[in-house]
């Protein structure tokens, strides 16, 4: 990086490369870890998408929370910290193959993210706040983002490797691995952002954490309960019906920020709420990336290899063999409800 850029771009270029190389690593394959027979837990494609679904929505919950809890009382480096060990010992957990581990570590994850992610690129922000780097924090971000591209385009190669060579617990393992470099890389370059990583205070204009609590939260988990409550299902499952319940009152909230505001605030307010509708569709598609677009290339992905292809492929570690055997299920039961069964 250039001397035009903060000297602390470098260090939170590489701590958000590798936290993205555990976070992709991680999204890669856990569904697949979920529907795995033999050596994950054996989920239907429903239960496998409908935990994966209930897990990102949580994951873009508590960057709210996390980003909010930075500002007023603990800082931004000691949030990114926190949540840095967090993601890592949640990644970690996620490979040992137990249920309960399991929901550990996924809970683990969704609060680190929410320390993590919005805060250090707040940070971003601040160190490009003086006037010799103010006008170049747009190139700041692009460079930033580049670093999120790489660690997600790189985690997929050793994802595949540790998979085939160890198994699923070792590729957990190793985005764990990455999210700790990560933060060893972030607290190795804290004297390059010092004094821009101070927390803000609350001020008397601020609304108290109560009211955020009794205004924004407490509806959204009222309704979530409803909706995980209510028989019958009506979108397909608890945590879907959950979900979408728990939207009614930010819907509500937003819609009534614009109804009830200034004519000349109108404006800029449509503006908002039109590219959040926008980045809400964008990131809906954008993370079928680890159900329907995972499950699609699971299925109808032709893999087969030969040649130098193959060759390649093999000493890299980046695909198997895979010996097809007919399998044969015992049946106890009379021949004929054997057959009916075999045809359902």
């Amino acid at each position: 990086m250039s001397k035009k850029h903060p000297s602390g771009l470098p260090f939170l270029f590489l701590s958000e490369m590798w936290e993205r190389f555990g976070y992709y690593l991680m999204i890669g394959i856990f569904t697949l870890y979920l529907k795995d027979v033999k050596e994950g837990f054996a989920m239907t494609e429903a239960e496998a998408s409908d935990l994966y679904g209930t897990f990102i929505a949580l994951v873009f919950l508590t960057p709210f929370l996390g980003g909010l809890i930075a500002d007023r009382y603990w800082g931004y480096t000691k949030a990114i910290v926190i949540g840095g060990i967090m993601m890592g010992l949640g990644y970690c957990l996620m490979g040992i193959h137990d249920l309960t581990m399991l929901y550990i570590g996924m809970t683990l994850v969704i609060f680190g993210n929410g320390f993590f992610k919005p805060n250090i690129s707040t940070l971003l922000g601040n160190i490009y706040s003086t006037d010799e780097y103010r006008h170049r924090k747009d190139e700041g971000y692009n460079i930033f983002y580049m670093g999120i591209n790489i660690g997600a385009f790189i985690c997929n190669f050793f994802g595949a490797a540790l998979q085939i060579m160890l198994g699923w617990g070792w590729a957990f393992m190793a985005a764990g691995i990455g999210m700790f470099v990560g933060l060893a890389v972030f607290l190795s370059g804290r004297k390059h952002y010092k004094g821009f990583e101070e927390k803000k205070g609350v001020s008397k204009d601020d609304m108290p954490m109560s009211k955020i609590g009794a205004v924004v939260l407490l509806p959204v988990i009222v309704f979530g309960m409803i909706g995980w409550l209510i028989p019958d299902n009506i979108f397909g499952s608890d945590s879907t019906d959950a979900f979408i319940l728990s939207c009614l009152p930010v819907l509500y909230f937003y819609g009534n920020l614009y109804f009830t505001a200034k004519k000349e605030e109108k404006g800029p307010i449509g503006a908002m709420l039109a590219i959040f509708a926008v980045v809400i569709l964008f990131w809906a598609v954008f993370k079928q990336n680890g159900s329907a677009l995972n499950t699609w290339a699971d299925r109808y992905t032709d893999r087969s290899l030969n040649g130098t292809t193959a060759e390649v492929f093999g000493v890299l570690k980046q695909s198997k063999e895979i010996t097809y055997a007919k399998d044969t299920v015992p049946c106890t039961m009379n021949i004929s409800v054997c057959r009916r069964r075999m045809v359902k």
